[in-house]
């Protein structure tokens, strides 16, 4: 990345309204493009886009911890505006920053705003293994949380703000599937019912996906499995707010990972405080 670029460089040069349609795309893909080891040295390098090829069958795509990952066709559409606009000026990596900074708003109505600098190179090497190594789990303990946010010069307290994105978004049955039959101290049972009637059986190619937030359930799956949280549910969906820490201390959230965080004292006062 070139530090010397300030913030708002491209405002006067470009000048383009980056796109507004499905934002928890742009977010989460920025996430798992700047948590591998090699992008925390490199600085985000947009590698997480680079498609598989004869060469490289085995892209960041196509590593098992991506699954879900999407919206790469709205970065291409905003690439190719850009290149029609203004050639050669402004990378991929600045395009899925700028995207995440602008997701963060929209989905927050406005209330998480950050600048982002200008100036990243696109990267040329993408490999899944490195994905798979760097990325945080599903089920990791909370120890094993904190190990790998620490290796990326991460807080607890950052690692619990970041957790918070999950608030929005979907999540796929088989990345929690192991909390379909974990106790009540870690899920409310009748939330756990829930989640185990819209998963379904385990099998070959069954691997539905729910909403991370209980609150933009299905409100007649709610009334049915979990009556005390219809109150909860709201007509605006995919709002980036604190009900996710709501939620974790209430026991009612879809990753093991995510309950951890209740399991280690700092991080559960991040929580409580973040609950306010």
């Amino acid at each position: 990345m070139n530090d010397d670029t300030p913030i708002g460089f491209f405002n006067s040069s470009v000048g383009l309204i980056l796109s507004s349609s499905r934002p928890q795309g742009w977010r989460r893909c920025h996430f798992h493009n700047k948590s591998t080891e090699r992008t925390c040295m490199q600085g985000c390098d947009a590698s997480v886009l680079l498609d598989p090829t004869p060469a490289n069958p085995e892209t960041e795509k196509t590593a098992p911890i991506n699954i879900g990952l999407a919206a790469f066709d709205v970065i291409d559409d905003i690439k190719a505006a850009l290149e029609e606009r203004c050639p050669g000026t402004v990378s991929c990596a600045d395009i899925l920053v700028y995207a995440a900074r602008d997701a963060s708003s929209i989905l927050s109505n406005g209330r998480v705003r950050f600048a982002a600098p200008a100036g990243r190179l696109d990267g040329v090497v993408s490999r899944a293994a490195d994905a798979q190594r760097d990325l945080p789990d599903s089920t990791f303990t909370v120890a094993e949380l904190v190990r790998n946010f620490r290796r990326k010069n991460f807080t607890v307290e950052e690692l619990v703000i970041l957790s918070g994105a999950h608030a929005v978004g979907v999540g796929h049955c088989s990345s929690f599937r192991a909390r379909l039959s974990a106790p009540p101290a870690q899920i409310v049972p009748a939330y756990r019912d829930l989640l185990s009637a819209k998963c379904g059986a385990e099998g070959p190619g069954a691997d539905p996906v729910v909403p991370n937030n209980v609150r933009d359930e299905d409100p007649r799956a709610v009334a049915a499995a979990f009556p005390p949280f219809l109150g909860k549910l709201r007509r605006t969906r995919d709002l980036l707010d604190n009900s996710y820490y709501h939620n974790n201390l209430a026991r009612v959230v879809t990753f093991n990972s995510d309950w951890q965080l209740l399991t280690e004292k700092e991080c559960e006062d991040g929580c409580t405080k973040a609950r306010r």
